[in-house]
């Protein structure tokens, strides 16, 4: 697998740059300004893309540039342009059922109630794709009820505190993310399911 390809799921626009739905974006950005990488827009991928090299391995991160709802049209176009197996994409996506801090690689699954994967799914017609799910925690719920407000919550800008966690899990999932070429799959879904944010 000579060609990597990360899709963070977020939404465009710098009203929601800072939002925990973003984190997709922001563990991309990341990445990319490590390798001295830029995005650029490319309308026929729906999506800002960076690439660089790895040793031998191309690097390919998208960053959709429609809204999340609409997330599975962006990973649409970037499979049918390259030609590629769903066994070579990765997505990065926030998840509201981990807590804050906590890495889950699945290989496969339901949406979760997350409309970004609910979208892939529907337009790719599989849950067979690999998915790195980064924890922002539950929603705090509405006073006086047994409700949540998870949309002011996933909306909501990454506070200080939370964004020290947050750089820490971005971290480590880079790492992981590097030796993709170099390491086992089980290898990386350990390293990142057992990953915990208070022993660093």
């Amino acid at each position: 697998m000579n060609e990597i390809f990360l899709i963070g799921l977020g939404n465009p626009g710098k009203k929601f740059s800072k939002s925990r739905h973003n984190v997709g974006f922001l563990l991309l950005e990341d990445l990319s300004k490590k390798y001295d990488a830029n995005f650029l827009l490319k309308d026929k991928l729906k999506s800002y893309c960076s690439e660089f090299k790895i040793n031998d391995s191309t690097y390919r991160l998208f960053l959709p540039n429609t809204f999340m709802n609409n997330s599975g049209d962006a990973v649409r176009a970037i499979v049918d342009w390259y030609k590629i197996n769903l066994d070579q994409i990765f997505i990065i996506v926030d998840d509201i059922d981990l807590p804050l801090g906590k890495i889950r690689f699945r290989k496969k699954g339901s949406s979760g109630g997350h409309n970004g994967l609910k979208s892939i799914i529907e337009t790719l017609q599989t849950h067979n794709f690999k998915r790195i799910k980064i924890g922002i925690g539950s929603p705090p719920s509405i006073k006086g009820t047994k409700n949540f407000n998870t949309i002011s919550h996933v909306l909501g800008n990454i506070s200080q505190k939370e964004k020290t966690i947050l750089d820490k899990v971005y971290e480590r999932v880079i790492k992981s993310l590097e030796k993709i070429n170099t390491k086992k799959e089980d290898y990386i879904v350990s390293e990142l399911n057992s990953f915990d944010k208070d022993q660093i």
